[in-house]
């Protein structure tokens, strides 16, 4: 029987989780995360990595395998998500790729190769002195294309894509796609109306932030010497309560109150970000519950 990938995907806070888990329960298969803060040690809550006891003993792969303190490619991401997943087809079981990160999914599904340009530290530095704004306007003068389709509010993709344009004098160069049969791979999306989105983003920062619970997970990360710079790098949750911390451009009196209500404003535009970029893919199939993704996977292994 040919080997097959399952992949889970969706916008944040969608339910990828645990219907995953429900998922690999009933058909056999095993876990491999396609979230790129969930591969950093320490970032757990902020993240939304998966407990023990929500895993229910299935095996879950590439939660944990890199320090916050240094930076992990999608190149490094490729090589050890196939690895991975051959593991588990030896194991005659069903690898279910699952996250949000779109790059992660794609360079796995299309076995993308990716442009090789060594890491330069200095030039590095010297953009990381910038400010995001900034690094947009160059890009957009740079590498008009690229600026088009990059996160603007993301300084480590904008440094990266910078470091290729100036490196090599030329464009970002398209991504080489290798594809996989389309009967190999089976992508589901998780369906969920704006509106509902913004519902499940609320509910899930409150729980994140009760009892204090990702503010002591920014202050120990950065007790255990990751920088506010790194922190703030990371989005979302991380870059909010780091600035709340150091109570950077946010105002003294509500300065809580204003954290959250820029965590819930960002998070709402990174999900919409992400549904920009599953579009994209017409080889999706979207659901919008449990029944219709299971009823979409059995037909897939059996064919």
């Amino acid at each position: 029987m040919q080997n097959k990938l399952v992949v889970i995907l969706g916008p944040t806070a969608s339910g990828k989780t645990g219907l995953s888990i429900k998922l690999a329960k009933k058909l056999g298969g095993e876990v491999v995360s396609a979230d790129s803060r969930q591969v950093y040690k320490g970032m757990d809550i902020g993240s939304g990595k998966v407990t023990k006891k929500e895993m229910q003993g299935i095996s879950h792969h590439l939660l944990d395998v890199a320090s916050p303190k240094t930076r992990f490619t999608v190149a490094q991401y490729q090589k050890l998500a196939q690895k991975t997943i051959e593991k588990i087809f030896r194991k005659n079981k069903t690898p279910f790729l699952v996250g949000g990160t779109g790059f992660y999914i794609q360079s796995v599904v299309d076995g993308i190769i990716i442009p090789e340009v060594k890491p330069d530290w200095k030039l590095r530095r010297k953009l990381g002195k910038k400010p995001v704004s900034e690094l947009y306007k160059m890009l957009v003068k740079l590498d008009p294309r690229r600026a088009q389709h990059i996160d603007k509010n993301n300084p480590r993709r904008l440094i990266r894509a910078l470091e290729i344009v100036l490196k090599t004098n030329k464009p970002v160069p398209e991504i080489v796609r290798c594809p996989t049969s389309h009967n190999s791979v089976l992508q589901i999306g998780i369906k969920k109306s704006l509106a509902e989105l913004k519902k499940l983003i609320k509910a899930r920062l409150l729980k994140r932030l009760k009892n204090n619970a990702m503010i002591n997970e920014v202050k120990k990360l950065h007790s255990s010497g990751v920088s506010w710079k790194r922190l703030e790098e990371f989005g979302l949750e991380y870059r909010y309560v780091a600035q709340y911390l150091q109570d950077k451009g946010v105002p003294t009196d509500g300065s809580y109150q204003e954290m959250i209500n820029k965590i819930q404003k960002e998070s709402e535009h990174f999900a919409k970000r992400q549904m920009t970029w599953f579009k994209r893919d017409k080889r999706i199939r979207w659901v919008k519950n449990y029944r219709q993704a299971t009823r979409l996977i059995k037909n897939f292994l059996l064919k």
